[in-house]
């Protein structure tokens, strides 16, 4: 969207406390570092201000929702709307007794720090999802053997008109990778339940998921975590390396050669690279294996004026 056309979509808006900014650059935003703008980018002060901007917004103003960046994908057109960023002002953590309370925009290895800590156990697998707990909720991330739907015991959300609702697990529809609530509502909090045990022991395995995820991922690289759901009885890296595909290159995109299920921006990567890269990943791993591979990465936006021509 040009700036007179944003302007236009600002002036519909309702006043904030947080910030409201017009065309605003997306890559810098994801670990990608690639993708086009927002229309609008919206960081509220706190839960309150995002709750009034959604009951006051003009229904007919789409929302988007994304945290740390670090599992998503924005298109190179960028994203129509208002994206909200959920960041530090709504990372609040709180620990009573067993029970882990965090805010949506709480990053995931600071909450699995926090429980440590407290001698909580049970979130040590948190500390390998570099993402926050509203996009854990949102796709019920897992690792290392546990997952979202295993600790949460509470959540409360945001519904379309701004009403703020608490949820229980039977409520969320939790599957692999997957959770049932709405696209269109938001996460604000969530509360997880862990047990007590030894603060050394609880470091030691999150010590244990350090290392692994050092041994075995592209960390240090532009990525974008896990790019596809293991198919069921099979593990989606391995039917990538199967195919043949280990280091394929596309554009500036590049299956990493470390973790076959990781896809590398090298420098000059437009998400179409990553993005048809990630397709021909799909087409290929097909024709070889018979396994249809799903998008675990989230993909948003709109493709670029060139790609749609």
């Amino acid at each position: 969207m040009n700036s007179s056309a944003a302007k236009r979509l600002l002036d519909r808006l309702p006043k904030v406390r947080g910030e409201l900014e017009e065309n605003a650059p997306l890559d810098r935003e994801t670990w990608f570092r690639a993708g086009g703008p927002a229309d609008v980018l919206f960081r509220p002060a706190d839960r309150d201000d995002l709750i009034e901007f959604i009951r006051k917004k003009p229904k007919d103003v789409p929302v988007t929702v994304i945290g740390y960046g670090s599992n998503l994908l924005v298109r190179d057109g960028g994203v129509a709307g208002v994206v909200v960023r959920m960041g530090k002002r709504m990372a609040e953590i709180e620990i009573d007794g067993e029970d882990v309370s965090a805010g949506a925009g709480a990053g995931d290895v600071a909450v699995s720090a926090a429980a440590r800590d407290a001698g909580v156990a049970g979130l040590e697998f948190l500390s390998g999802i570099p993402g926050t707990i509203g996009g854990a909720l949102r796709m019920n991330a897992g690792a290392y053997g546990r997952e979202m739907k295993d600790i949460v015991v509470e959540c409360k959300a945001l519904d379309p008109a701004g009403a703020l609702h608490k949820l229980k697990p039977a409520d969320l529809g939790f599957e692999y990778r997957h959770c049932g609530l709405p696209e269109d509502w938001i996460f604000t909090s969530a509360v997880m339940r862990g047990t007590h045990d030894d603060k050394a022991k609880i470091a030691e395995r999150m010590a244990e998921i350090r290392r692994q995820r050092e041994e075995s991922q592209p960390l240090r690289t532009r990525t974008g975590g896990s790019t596809f759901a293991n198919p069921p009885g099979h593990k989606a890296w391995k039917l990538i390396d199967e195919a043949g595909l280990r280091g394929f290159k596309l554009g500036g995109a590049m299956v990493s050669e470390k973790h076959t299920n990781f896809l590398i921006n090298t420098g000059d990567a437009s998400a179409a690279d990553i993005e048809n890269l990630g397709e021909e990943i799909r087409r290929r791993v097909k024709a070889k294996s018979g396994v249809t591979l799903e998008w675990e990465i989230r993909r948003i936006g709109r493709p670029s004026s060139a790609e749609a021509r």
